[in-house]
């Protein structure tokens, strides 16, 4: 049988579960309306961008965003309909293939990222002090370890 949370665990659980879908839920309704994009495309464009050569094979683009082969492989897909990326063979793997970050894929994240910062500091950032920001960011890089996501960078587009 599994223990059950105590008072302060459960407290914690909720006011992230039920805070983070909200704060996803903002970012998602600023972003769309500001760009188009939705937050999916917008971290696609992001992971790209800061890749070298602004390319990743579709495994490594699946597993830094937590999705599917197949999810990513759709994802991508629609990108690519919009003209934000394409998708090629990978030169040293004919097997495999790689998403590539267009000039307009680029160009579209340069132009989305203002309007994507400005929702992030409203929502998130400038709602924090700097202790509750690095307490933040402490738990959630342990959490990211855990689940072997790869540590964010500190590009300007990252926000």
């Amino acid at each position: 049988m599994v223990e059950q949370l105590n008072q302060a665990q459960l407290r914690c659980w909720r006011a992230y579960i039920e805070t983070s879908l909200w704060l996803n839920a903002q970012l998602e309704d600023d972003l769309r309306s500001a760009t188009g994009l939705s937050m999916t495309d917008y971290q696609v464009l992001v992971l790209l961008s800061e890749a070298p050569r602004q390319r990743l094979r579709m495994g490594e683009l699946a597993n830094r965003m937590a999705f599917a082969p197949s999810r990513a492989t759709y994802q991508v897909d629609s990108m690519a309909k919009r003209g934000l990326v394409v998708r090629e063979s990978c030169p040293e793997d004919r097997r495999g293939s790689q998403a590539v970050l267009t000039a307009s894929g680029l160009l579209t994240l340069r132009e989305a990222a203002p309007h994507h910062l400005v929702s992030v500091r409203r929502h998130f950032v400038d709602a924090l002090d700097e202790a509750e920001l690095a307490c933040l960011t402490r738990a959630f890089e342990r959490l990211g370890k855990r689940g072997g996501t790869p540590p964010a960078t500190s590009q300007d587009t990252q926000a």
